[in-house]
């Protein structure tokens, strides 16, 4: 195809905003953006074209048409597997509960010989089955243990016993298939079960309808359950994300904000300090003043008591003298004038005695 008939063709599909919205909804599965289509403009139309020949899932029509085709003819094929599987499985479940009621009471003869021939039709069809080669399988591969079908075919029962076991089976297999129906009905409504027999196989005629309704339901739950599990991971990351950035913001105010308590923090623990060298500084005058003290103390002593000593020394003396002038004063009291004059140094000793007690008394209490 020439780029004329490209260009040419384009126009009909819509205008660009059209355009891009099919081209959308075309290839769901691309992945692709408006922004994409609109950068790339020659894709878009590439695309466009492309989306008249394939569907939705890239598939061509004809190939679709073939897996279509191919789909029905498995479901066809699954659909018989699953009848004749569901009979096979009904008819061991008969059998079992024959074998049941055998080894709990006595059962008619004529049951035991419909299930005995039910048995034995069944195992001869699985082994001819077993020993039917497929379409796949080589035909010259030899058969299990030698045997043929149509070997196996002759260990069939009676030809009147069979004839009279296929002439029964549609009852039991009815009766089989009705109980288990109403054990059903009864699961799925536990109060349907003491209902009349005619009241529930009515009900049973739209089981069918209501199980259909209960299986849409509970996809549809499904499906809402993941895209809510879908929606809560895109939530959960959104606000993880959300609650990182809110942690970042809270460790920049954190940093800044112990940044200006450290400047604060800092000064206080330098007015701490300078307030304990000051007292230290103080205890240590204090203690140098004291040693000062003790020294001056114990000169001024030594000095006070030599004074003290000077001091005592002259009063002794003094009182000598004193005893000395009271003597001559007794002795020469007859004397008249003399004594006057003997009585006026008396009285200057006597106050220069006073004078000197009253300094060392003085002496004394300040020392102490």
């Amino acid at each position: 195809m020439s780029t004329y008939d490209d260009s040419a063709s384009v126009p009909s599909l819509g205008k660009a905003d059209d355009l891009h919205q099919q081209v959308l909804a075309s290839f769901p599965l691309c992945q692709l953006t408006e922004e994409d289509l609109t950068q790339h403009p020659l894709f878009c139309k590439l695309l466009a074209t492309l989306s008249q020949h394939v569907d939705r899932t890239g598939l061509t029509v004809t190939l679709k048409k073939e897996l279509e085709k191919a789909e029905r003819d498995l479901q066809t094929q699954r659909l018989s597997w699953l009848c004749s599987e569901s009979m096979y499985r009904l008819l061991q479940e008969m059998i079992q509960e024959h074998c049941v009621r055998k080894h709990h009471s006595t059962v008619a003869p004529d049951d035991d010989t419909f299930y005995e021939t039910v048995k034995q039709c069944l195992v001869v069809a699985q082994c001819v089955r077993q020993l039917d080669p497929s379409a796949t399988a080589s035909q010259d591969q030899p058969p299990v243990l030698g045997l043929s079908a149509q070997q196996v075919l002759e260990l069939m029962p009676q030809e009147q016993d069979v004839w009279k076991m296929k002439q029964r089976l549609p009852r039991e297999l009815e009766k089989h298939l009705k109980k288990k129906c109403f054990s059903v009905l009864s699961y799925y409504q536990p109060e349907w079960e003491d209902e009349s027999e005619g009241l529930k196989n009515m009900k049973l005629s739209r089981l069918s309808g209501l199980l259909e309704r209960e299986k849409k339901k509970a996809e549809s739950l499904k499906e809402k359950s993941r895209d809510s599990a879908s929606l809560l991971q895109r939530q959960t990351h959104c606000y993880l994300s959300e609650l990182l950035g809110c942690i970042q913001i809270l460790q920049s105010l954190i940093l800044d904000h112990r940044l200006k308590a450290q400047k604060e923090l800092d000064r206080k623990k330098i007015d701490y300090f300078e307030a304990k060298c000051e007292i230290i500084m103080q205890k240590i005058r204090a203690e140098m003043l004291e040693i000062q003290l003790d020294t001056y103390t114990a000169d001024t002593i030594s000095a006070h008591k030599k004074i003290r000593e000077k001091l005592e020394t002259e009063l002794n003396a003094s009182q000598l003298e004193k005893q000395s002038v009271e003597c001559k004063l007794s002795s020469f009291e007859i004397f008249g004038k003399e004594f006057e004059v003997l009585a006026e140094e008396y009285s200057r000793l006597r106050q220069e005695i006073d004078t000197k007690s009253w300094a060392l008394k003085e002496f004394s209490q300040h020392t102490d």
